[in-house]
């Protein structure tokens, strides 16, 4: 049989069929022994593979005879370890607890259902914010397990704990900050310095052809603060509402978000306290942003040549160095916290933070040993 697409994931190969609708079965190559195996049924949804922190345990999500169905294996021989079928509808996502005791299962944005099962497939709590609206848009689990974060189209964000699975709380995104105690920091071009009496015209690099990047700068808005808004085309699928993305400080102490109908801006949230505690809003969308694994720094980056740093001291827009117009696209954290890799379309660039002992950057295009 032919098949139109093939794509490897975290050590999976994966196969779809002709009409890339179905995935039909994803095989295992072991790096160590060379051995081969299958695993038939899975589901192609939103994320329907999640690995353990410690490695020990994959869950797969699978579709039999129009049902949902969760496998969790044990990674070590790829020995099927438990096999149940969920609550939902058209299962979208499932996503493992950093401590590996939970799994978290989400139903399709058409209905508001995340259930919380058990390593041995018990249903442990089953949650539903509201009806006949739609419901999940994204998820994300605290690295201490203690909080699950909810993110919804309806613009909130909301917080289960790990002992009830009640809600503690939910953060809702307005369009106007008011609250003197938010920092909002504003992006902003710098305005060059001229000397008196002298006009810099023409810019050395404008004259020679080539174009300039910006630079930009933090202020700090005085509130209220009005963010720029994007308003959602009515009539078109996937709409630009919603929690489009979320994600915890390493620490736990953090929560970083995104409103897709408020593009512009990351929400960081102050998790111990429970409330909003600053605003960043770029001059462009935001594509990605991830935190430091070591603490509590959170890189953005918005398709642009610049990359932009927060920590609770403050926050700075770094120019990306070298020659012609890199566009960071998405960004990724070195485990040890002191590098990040920035790819855009055709390239990318390993960027080192400065330490005592280096600072510096490389260059290269994806394969490239640097």
């Amino acid at each position: 049989m032919n098949f139109s697409e093939v794509f490897k994931l975290s050590g999976l190969l994966c196969k779809f069929s002709p009409d890339g609708k179905y995935l039909l079965r994803i095989t295992v190559w072991s790096l160590c022994t060379k051995s081969v195996s299958y695993i038939k049924y899975p589901k192609a949804c939103q994320q329907g593979v999640s690995f353990t922190r410690d490695g020990r345990y994959m869950a797969l999500a699978e579709r039999r005879d129009c049902q949902d169905h969760v496998s969790v294996f044990v990674c070590s021989d790829w020995q099927l370890l438990r096999h149940f079928d969920t609550e939902t509808q058209d299962l979208a996502g499932i996503e493992w607890a950093p401590n590996g005791c939970v799994l978290a299962v989400w139903d399709t944005c058409l209905e508001y259902k995340v259930l919380l099962y058990s390593l041995d497939g018990r249903l442990l709590s089953a949650y539903c914010a509201y009806e006949w609206s739609l419901g999940v848009k994204s998820v994300a689990w605290s690295p201490s397990s203690q909080f699950l974060a909810i993110g919804s189209y309806d613009g909130k964000v909301r917080i289960l704990n790990h002992v009830t699975w009640k809600m503690i709380t939910e953060f809702g995104h307005p369009a106007t900050i008011s609250n003197p105690k938010i920092v909002v920091y504003k992006e902003a071009e710098k305005t060059p310095r001229l000397a008196p009496g002298r006009l810099a015209f023409p810019p050395p690099r404008a004259a020679a052809g080539v174009a300039s990047p910006a630079e930009t700068k933090y202020e700090i808005a005085s509130v209220p603060v009005s963010l720029q808004t994007l308003k959602p085309v009515a009539d078109r699928a996937n709409p630009k509402i919603g929690i489009g993305a979320l994600a915890f400080s390493p620490d736990s102490y953090f929560l970083a978000t995104r409103s897709d109908s408020v593009p512009n801006a990351v929400w960081i949230w102050d998790i111990q306290k429970l409330r909003l505690f600053v605003v960043l809003e770029q001059l462009s969308p935001v594509r990605s942003f991830q935190w430091d694994p070591q603490q509590p720094r959170l890189a953005i980056c918005t398709g642009g040549g610049k990359v932009y740093l927060w920590s609770p001291a403050g926050c700075v827009s770094v120019q990306v160095p070298g020659e012609g117009d890199f566009q960071v696209l998405s960004l990724c954290w070195h485990l040890n916290g002191d590098s990040l890799a920035l790819l855009s379309k055709d390239h990318f660039c390993l960027c080192f933070l400065e330490t005592e002992d280096r600072v510096g950057t490389a260059f290269g295009r994806p394969g490239d040993h640097t």
